[in-house]
């Protein structure tokens, strides 16, 4: 089992000890994430003006949507992937029928008389 990493990270301008067994790197990975996210949504005036817990169920969504986004995009990957896969797969499939075509002409070539 991998070992449990601590990590002091620095998000929305609090610091946190963020904890798991990914790499510190990770961590402070998924802190800048949260820092751009929070940025993103700062930059606009009117959702300084919202309330606390808008504002947080705001992020939660933002966060949602870009989750989702991804799990669509790897599916669609995985799809196109899948599909090379079977494409490839024909192509070898072919590939030994043409060889197989040829031995047997050349097998017949050799033994036809001249």
């Amino acid at each position: 089992m991998a070992e449990k990493t601590d990590a002091q990270v620095m998000i929305g301008g609090k610091t946190y000890t963020l904890s798991g067994y990914e790499s510190e790197e990770y961590l402070h990975k998924v802190a800048d994430y949260l820092n751009s996210k929070i940025d993103e949504l700062n930059a606009d005036a009117e959702f300084g003006k919202l309330p606390v817990d808008m504002r947080h169920l705001l992020l939660n969504l933002n966060i949602a949507d870009d989750y989702f986004k991804a799990v669509a995009r790897n599916e669609e990957l995985q799809g196109i992937i899948d599909k090379k896969e079977n494409d490839l797969y024909d192509i070898k499939h072919e590939l030994v029928a043409a060889q197989m075509k040829l031995q047997s002409a050349e097998k017949k070539k050799k033994s036809s008389p001249k």
